[in-house]
């Protein structure tokens, strides 16, 4: 005993310091600091005992240190630290305990330093519980200002693991790049594949907090170097189990059972996988016989969590300041909280992890919502409520493969399946799956997509999911003026920053050049090679690779200079224009947590796209769940973006001319529906539709496809797509009826007979100054100069307006382009055999395709569609309604009526309007 307490005496000696102790309250602060000075004077008298006191023993150091260090040193709790002081005193007892003490002290603190350090500690006291919003920073100040040495400790085994490593990075930088004024900072550069490498095994030795770490920093290229983010990408995969002994104990403990048999007819001796929290079994359920996934926590896991974030904000200032001299930039306290929040915002995650109960709910609740959309092809995991504690959580067994890893020829439509399911999660449900790495994504054996471990999740606000569907939308038309506003609705940009400056950034040519290379696919490697295509046009193609590199930066460099010069900025006053630049985009832009967990959702799933395409276009992915998004969505923002997509206004007015209607004005010409974009987003909805429905096994997901679009055309309900198809007809209603009376009465030769017959007796009058005298005024009047104008007036009235003109194009184009989709004239020539006259003013009206034919001659979609034959009649007096309202418009806008004419028509048509469909809204003058 009276070695181990030497041993003590002299760890503490060595340890003692004041540096660590976290800033708490001053009576905190008061009693850690008196603690230490009373231990301090302990320390001295037992020094000073030493000196006057070394006798010779015959004892090797070998044997004391064997016997010091066989048990291990505890001093993780205050308890542990306060026996240890109070055992000092027995130290002094005889000559010989004096003289192995001071040999000890002198030759035995390495061993010991490494013995303690190694040691265990104790975990089964934790400053928050496990939750979502249980993360408390202050409350770990509290907690930890108790417990000095289990902060000390955890602080030197961090620096003693991460020594080398880091000596090795500042020998890089700082001697062969500073010293040696190597601007390119070559070796640096150089072994940055062998430094990546050796992080990757630094945070598995780190332990559960820092591989949870490295996985959060392998999505962050904008705050590691590619090639690190790569290589910490395998922690998703590499975590070292825990020992199974302890895993039992904890399942016996929180199943309250002492034999696991009761509940378990098998269960796997070694883990099946291992993650940095838990790991899992795989077992029998004895009373169901169903196949069971069991997942069991680490023990201690959230006290050693919490000791590494508490350990992480103590040194993020330090990291901060030092990282910023590196850069040679001045360090601010929003640069510190910055960076003090980042570690926060992980905190946050990690702890939430925790809690098994969440994750269980997070599961079922996900499962929930994907039956309710309909999205078959992509499930969870059914947990086993019954069996679902703190530190447990059972789910049933799922069979299949990570979906990286299968052959299987549906892969690339799982690939899709799964961006929608993290599209729907991010747009609709509000609840983000954020730890999708391929070990999560897995492909069944019914050839579903599987999504697992939902312990850390993030929830997306209402407002947030809509400022997303703007921005996807005002991307997929190239509408770049709308970005700036864009980025502020979605917190890419801090508040204080205005629009003006937004827009004055340059950020809609950075974005337009990005989402042109992404949409054309191929990943990073194929967009490298375009750019390079690029450069060379640019730059000249018979220039080398360093050559293209060099004229690039200096063209980067010049237009730095020429956009910081149009925001004021003195460029010749600027050493270095990068690192202006640099300040600049961080004053203009952040990056919200949850683009973070998209971005690797996205990464993962576009890098198995391209294992199987090298051509994989993720951006093209995600457009089929924005057109079943729009088309389904009645909201308001909803209902403008799919206008902008479409090619109109985003007026949610029935009619451009609705709301000049009600304030008795002209309206301004409207903008009109694209056909090509309609066609495009219908492909896409039924592609949307047809692959996360089913498996789309014997056609099942086409099918699934008619019948939503069925839905979407037929339902009483209506929809948003209905609702622009219904205004489109009534604008090409009117459009085809005033061409056709204009054909008619105006431009026909019969038109033009009457016409000139009319204006005749005018003619003859204003030729004859006789006959003009005999008539009265008011006969003349009446019987020759206004039947005269009568022509100019119908000409006038039926009128082909812009708006008109465009209407007609439009639907000119919708022809060709279904009338390159469908077969031709069969029914057309069906009706000409009926026709007198033949087929010449019969349209050419396309046939069905044999495919169409097959999806109409389905049993269930012909079955739906009767059921929804009542909402045929309702979409009948939409379009009856809107024809009526869009002759109120006409009439308002009437150029050559009287205005007590115009409110008449107006009003008389808004009635009949109402009266054939009440629902509408009703036009006020």
């Amino acid at each position: 005993m009276i070695f181990k307490s030497t041993a003590v005496a002299a760890l503490l000696l060595i340890g003692q310091t004041n540096a660590f102790i976290p800033p708490t309250s001053s009576s905190r602060r008061t009693t850690a600091s008196l603690q230490l000075n009373s231990f301090a004077d302990t320390i001295n008298d037992v020094t000073k005992t030493l000196t006057d006191n070394i006798p010779t023993s015959s004892s090797s150091i070998e044997s004391i240190l064997s016997d010091i260090t066989k048990d291990g040193i505890h001093l993780s709790t205050p308890t542990e630290l306060q026996s240890a002081i109070d055992s000092l005193p027995s130290l002094l007892t005889t000559p010989e305990g004096i003289f192995q003490a001071a040999a000890i002290a002198l030759f035995a603190s390495g061993s010991l330093l490494i013995s303690w350090l190694n040691s265990p500690d104790d975990y089964s006291q934790t400053p928050y519980e496990p939750g979502p919003n249980t993360y408390d920073p202050t409350a770990a100040d509290e907690f930890y200002a108790s417990r000095p040495f289990m902060v000390l400790k955890r602080i030197l085994r961090l620096a003693s693991l991460t020594a080398v490593f880091n000596t090795g990075l500042i020998f890089d930088w700082l001697i062969l790049g500073k010293l040696f004024r190597d601007e390119e900072y070559t070796a640096l550069r150089r072994n940055e594949p062998q430094r990546a490498k050796e992080s990757l095994i630094l945070c598995q030795q780190l332990g559960p907090t820092f591989i949870k770490l490295g996985q959060a920093l392998s999505i962050r290229t904008d705050l590691l170097p590619e090639i690190y983010a790569l290589q910490l990408r395998a922690l998703q995969d590499a975590v070292p189990p825990f020992d199974s002994t302890e895993a039992r104990e904890v399942l016996r403990r929180e199943l309250g059972v002492r034999d696991l048999n009761s509940l378990f007819e098998k269960l796997s001796d070694e883990p099946v996988a291992s993650a940095s929290i838990g790991q899992v079994y795989r077992g029998t359920l004895r009373d169901s016989q169903k196949d069971v996934a069991v997942k069991v926590q680490r023990p201690g896991i959230l006290g050693e969590i919490a000791l590494d974030l508490y350990v992480l904000r103590l040194l993020t200032p330090i990291q901060t300041k030092l990282q910023n001299a590196v850069n040679r930039q001045p360090t601010t306290q929003e640069d510190i909280d910055t960076a003090v929040s980042l570690v926060d915002e992980w905190g946050r995650g990690f702890v939430a992890e925790t809690d098994y109960r969440l994750e269980a709910r997070n599961t079922i609740q996900f499962e929930e919502a994907m039956r309710k959309r309909k999205l078959d092809a992509v499930c969870a995991p059914a947990v086993v409520e019954e069996l679902v504690r703190d530190k447990v959580l059972v789910t049933e067994w799922v069979e299949g493969t990570r979906l990286d890893r299968d052959a299987s020829s549906d892969v690339p439509r799982l690939c899709g399946v799964a961006i929608n399911a993290y599209l729907t999660m991010l747009l609709d449900t509000g609840v983000l799956h954020c730890d999708p790495h391929p070990g999560n994504l897995l492909r069944t054996t019914d050839g579903r997509l599987c999504i697992l471990d939902w312990g850390m999740t993030l929830a997306v606000p209402n407002d947030l999911q809509y400022a997303l569907l703007e921005f996807i939308a005002h991307i997929n038309t190239e509408d770049y003026d709308s970005i700036p506003q864009d980025f502020i609705n979605l917190g890419f940009s801090p508040a204080d920053v205005s629009l003006e400056r937004l827009q004055s950034s340059g950020i809609t040519e950075g974005l337009s050049f990005a989402f042109r290379q992404l949409s054309q696919g191929g990943g990073p490697a194929k967009i490298q090679e375009r750019v390079k295509e690029e450069f060379k046009e640019r730059y000249g193609s018979d220039l080398s690779d360093i050559e293209l590199q060099k004229a690039a930066r200096a063209d980067m460099l010049e237009r730095m200079e020429e956009q910081l010069a149009s925001e004021g900025v003195d460029v010749k006053g600027v050493t270095n224009v990068m690192e202006e630049m640099s300040r600049r985009n961080r004053e203009l832009f952040a990056l919200p947590p949850y683009v973070l967990y998209v971005a690797r959702a996205f990464s993962t799933l576009e890098g198995i796209g391209l294992s199987i395409d090298e051509n994989y276009a993720i951006v093209q992915e995600c457009y089929p769940y924005l057109s079943g998004r729009l088309f389904t969505d009645k909201s308001p923002r909803a209902k403008a973006a799919l206008r902008a997509m479409l090619g109109l206004s985003e007026s949610e007015n029935y009619s451009e001319g609705l709301q000049a209607v009600k304030e008795g004005v002209g309206a301004s010409p409207s903008k009109t529906l694209s056909p090509k974009k309609l066609m495009e987003m219908t492909d896409n909805f039924a592609s949307y539709t047809a692959a996360t429905a089913t498996v789309d096994r014997d056609g099942a997901g086409r099918t699934a496809a008619a019948q939503e679009f069925a839905k979407l055309l037929l339902d009483k309900e209506g929809s948003t797509l209905q609702d622009i198809l219904v205004e489109e007809v009534a604008k090409f209603g009117d459009a085809t009826t005033r061409s056709l009376l204009r054909q008619a009465f105006v431009e026909s030769a019969v038109a033009k007979a009457i016409a000139s017959s009319l204006r005749a007796p005018k003619d003859a009058v204003e030729r004859s100054e006789q006959l003009a005298s005999l008539l009265p005024e008011e006969i003349k009047k009446a019987i020759i100069d206004q039947p005269a104008l009568l022509p100019q007036l119908v000409d006038e009235l039926l009128h082909a307006t812009a708006e008109d003109e465009r209407i007609l194009t439009t639907a000119d184009e919708l022809r060709e382009v279904i009338g390159g989709r469908l077969d031709n004239t069969s029914l057309r020539s069906a009706m000409a055999q009926n026709l007198s006259d033949g087929a010449s003013i019969i349209p050419s009206t396309p046939d069905i395709t044999p495919a169409l034919r097959q999806i109409v001659s389905d049993t269930e979609t012909r079955d739906f569609v009767l059921e929804l034959l009542p909402g045929v009649s309702v979409l009948g007096r939409k379009v009856g309604a809107g024809l009526f309202r869009r002759a109120a418009y006409r009439a308002m806008n009437s150029p050559v009526l009287p205005e007590d004419a115009r409110k008449q028509l107006s009003d008389v048509n808004n009635r009949l309007a109402d009266v054939i469909d009440p629902k509408e809204e009703t036009v006020e003058q």
